[in-house]
């Protein structure tokens, strides 16, 4: 179902609740609203959709992926850059790092551990923050 972006910021700076396998359907609310948005958009929270639950959804080409409790646990060059949101109004300036290793938690509730470059890592690493209170 497609969700409202939620921009309230006292909300969106809360961390967010680990996710349990109760809470697979939030996937296909971020897979239907990030489609909806996919114009202006290449990744959620499920914060930013009003559900406090540790899940992102990032868009790689032509495909998304869904991440349950994703964490960094590598991080390498770091650089500045500068973001925009759904749930925000203008851009700001903050620092990303080039390649990251991810370990979240897939669909069929397996753990995975991954690698990501350049922009991908860029959009996760937002996403993270958001799961983590952080707004940018």
């Amino acid at each position: 179902m497609i969700k409202d972006i939620v921009k309230d910021q006292k909300f969106l700076a809360v961390k967010s609740e680990p996710a349990t396998r109760e809470d697979l359907p939030i996937a296909q609310d971020l897979t239907d609203t990030l489609k909806a948005h996919e114009d202006e958009c290449v990744g959620l929270a499920a914060n930013m959709i009003g559900v406090s639950k540790a899940v992102i959804i990032i868009k790689i080409g032509l495909s998304s992926t869904v991440m349950f409790n994703p964490q960094i646990v590598a991080k390498q060059s770091p650089y500045e850059t500068e973001e925009g949101c759904l749930s925000l109004d203008e851009r700001h300036k903050t620092q990303r790092f080039l390649i990251i290793d991810v370990e979240y938690t897939d669909l069929k509730w397996q753990r995975k551990k991954k690698r990501f470059r350049g922009f991908t890592a860029q959009i996760i690493q937002h996403e993270i923050d958001h799961i983590n209170g952080i707004i940018i």
